[in-house]
């Protein structure tokens, strides 16, 4: 008897790191739920940085076209060489305990904005705020959307460039901003009724002993999952996320890290190219 295959025995597949208009991808929150609804996904998180402006709105273009979406957050950490946490809740009215903290941190990238725009002048580099907002299209500005700026009126070739060149560490126009320590990320989005997740820790650049020892700090604070599927891993270093994982009793989960044309070659669900995400990290997700 030939098989009957339905939603329940076919094979689905998510996407728990995005980004939108909001902070710094190029997609409205909607159109990037409708991008998933064109990739066959079932579910996206949309985790912009520092904001959760953009939650609403996917919410509701996620129950007009019958994708499931995810409230989430990506907050930088204070920490080297580079830390972010992600927070996942079961409905957007948890945000209303962070909003103080991500004040903090939105005034901080202002802070930093300024003093790499005049960073660029001084090099004889003719950008303005104005120009910066214009292709931001969110309230948050940031890196990416100067990077853009620098692209249009040619003074790089490349997103990539620019960030080489001029916004990275060690970069001409390089600037530290404010960001929480990573035991207060966790705290917020705890005391919010979040679910903390170390993001993409493949950037964190530790070997296995120092990720198990990192973690095991994290743990302490109150971490409860680690992002071991991610777009930049290889495959032996999904595999020791996912061993680490089983030894610390975290949640797994996984994304693409999407930001449209931000990040060129970074496809939604699909990351480079192989990145497979499967439901069932969801339902984990949901347990906790």
């Amino acid at each position: 008897m030939k098989e009957v295959k339905n939603q329940y025995n076919e094979k689905r597949f998510i996407d728990l790191h995005t980004h939108s208009t909001a902070s710094d991808g190029s997609m409205s929150p909607a159109e990037l739920v409708r991008h998933a609804k064109e990739k066959g996904l079932s579910a996206i998180a949309l985790t912009d940085h520092d904001t959760i402006d953009g939650v609403a709105e996917a919410l509701e273009e996620g129950l007009r076209t019958g994708i499931e979406v995810i409230p989430g957050i990506e907050i930088s950490a204070d920490f080297k060489p580079e830390m972010h946490i992600l927070g996942y809740f079961p409905n957007i009215n948890g945000y209303t305990a962070i909003r103080k903290e991500l004040d903090a941190i939105k005034q901080g990238r202002e802070v930093r904005n300024i003093k790499i725009i005049n960073k660029l002048n001084e090099l004889g580099i003719d950008i303005k705020l104005e120009d910066v907002k214009e292709v931001a299209l969110g309230d948050i500005l940031g890196r990416p959307h100067i990077a853009r700026v620098l692209l249009n009126k040619g003074y790089v070739k490349s997103i990539d460039e620019a960030f080489d060149k001029y916004l990275s560490k060690g970069g001409l126009a390089y600037f530290k901003r404010f960001e929480l320590k990573p035991k207060d990320c966790i705290f917020a989005i705890k005391n919010a009724g979040g679910i903390p997740v170390l993001a993409h820790p493949v950037f964190l650049r530790k070997t296995y002993a120092e990720l198990d020892m990192l973690l095991a700090e994290l743990k302490e604070f109150g971490l409860m999952g680690i992002e071991a599927v991610y777009s930049e891993n290889s495959e032996n270093d999904t595999g020791n996320f996912l061993r680490l994982a089983i030894k610390h009793d975290l949640i797994v989960t996984g994304g693409s890290d999407f930001h449209g044309s931000f990040k060129p070659g970074l496809e939604l669900g699909s990351g480079r190219g192989k990145l497979q995400v499967p439901y069932e990290y969801l339902e984990k997700l949901r347990k906790a």
